[in-house]
């Protein structure tokens, strides 16, 4: 593939992004090489090992080795004595060891592959990729570092006399930014996992309900931004590791495992989609979206979502639309929506082959497929 430019967009969602790895391996089985990664947050960590030549073999190996304490350890001392003017729940200096270990004093000019971070300054609330021209002369490590600087958590890192924090608090999954650097094709891997149910998250304490809360937050942003997509062709792979928690260490080789099927199987469903040029996000799919009449309370939220598929009937009711309906991995948000659960939405079936006659030739001597 080396007349087809590909860019790669790791996005942040903690320690589920893990699942870049096997993101990375499934695509390194299709020859698919990317031209450049954009990272975000666990993203740009785990792309700045990319970039510096790490293989997946030793960035697997690194994964699998870390604990929670090589990067969250509480800032006691500034919550005491600075209380609410503690900068971060957790102290910087694990978090830096990691990334200038893994890193050096490389700049984005010494990196053999190219890459780019995403990170916000804190003040002006600038957006800013590192590692683009006139932005690729800082260290990597500090880049990163900032990208992983979630608020609140992290305390924001000095570069060049601002002060950055996690790119995620713009775009979490900045395929936008992929798109204006002239790649052929993007593939984006989400990890934010925010959309599923979750149980008791106001029992969990300011760090559980914060990391909630910036989970919601991200997500509602990353869609926005995916719904108004014009750019080229887009797999998006969405690796089911919702029920992981972002700061969970317990859970690395499931999470390198399912980003390696997720890609596996968004690049088996878009077909030559991607390699053709074809417009849009894919793969797509196709499903059937029913409405349980006993649970819905007629609120008209669908409707105001997505007026193109519902409408109100004459008793108040919602109503989808009766035959199936072709989805890019970014349509169906109305049905987290519905207040009462009303709305569910299942895959069409893909047609059976139609069976071979007995006796029929093929032309190939081995039957129907």
């Amino acid at each position: 593939m080396s007349d087809f430019r590909l860019g790669l967009v790791l996005g942040g969602g903690g320690m589920r992004g893990f699942a870049h790895i096997g993101a990375l391996a499934a695509l390194a089985e299709r020859g698919w090489e990317p031209a450049e990664i954009v990272g975000t947050s666990i993203g740009a960590l785990v792309g700045a090992a990319w970039a510096t030549g790490f293989s997946l073999e030793e960035s697997a190996a690194l994964a699998l080795s870390m604990r929670r304490k090589d990067l969250f350890q509480i800032a006691h001392a500034d919550m005491a004595f600075k209380r609410m003017r503690s900068p971060a729940l957790y102290r910087p200096e694990p978090l830096e060891e990691v990334v200038t270990g893994l890193l050096g004093d490389a700049t984005f000019r010494d990196l053999p592959r190219r890459l780019v971070v995403a990170t916000v300054e804190i003040n002006s609330g600038t957006q800013a990729f590192f590692g683009l021209p006139g932005l690729d002369d800082v260290r990597v490590a500090d880049a990163v570092y900032a990208s992983c600087a979630l608020p609140g958590f992290f305390p924001p890192r000095e570069i060049g006399g601002r002060w950055w924090v996690d790119g995620a608090l713009v775009d979490n999954l900045p395929v936008r930014l992929a798109a204006a650097r002239g790649h052929d094709a993007v593939v984006g891997v989400d990890v934010g996992a925010s959309s599923v149910l979750r149980a008791d998250t106001q029992e969990a304490g300011f760090a559980g309900i914060f990391a909630r809360a910036t989970e919601i937050i991200f997500q509602q942003a990353s869609e926005w931004h995916l719904k108004r997509w014009s750019g080229p062709p887009l797999l998006l792979v969405q690796p089911r590791v919702e029920h992981v928690p972002q700061f969970s260490f317990d859970h690395t080789r499931e999470l390198i495992d399912e980003g390696q099927r997720a890609t596996r199987l968004a690049l088996a469903q878009a077909g030559d989609a991607v390699r053709a040029g074809r417009p849009g996000i894919h793969p797509h799919r196709k499903v059937l979206v029913q409405v349980n009449r006993e649970r819905c309370i007629g609120c008209g939220v669908c409707v105001s979502m997505e007026p193109e598929q519902f409408r109100m009937d004459a008793s108040g009711k919602a109503v989808g639309p009766e035959a199936p309906v072709e989805w890019s991995p970014v349509d169906g948000g109305f049905v987290r929506q519905c207040p009462t659960y009303a709305i569910t939405a299942r895959p069409v079936p893909a047609p059976a082959a139609a069976p071979s006659t007995a006796g029929e030739s093929t032309g190939t001597g081995r039957g129907s497929a």
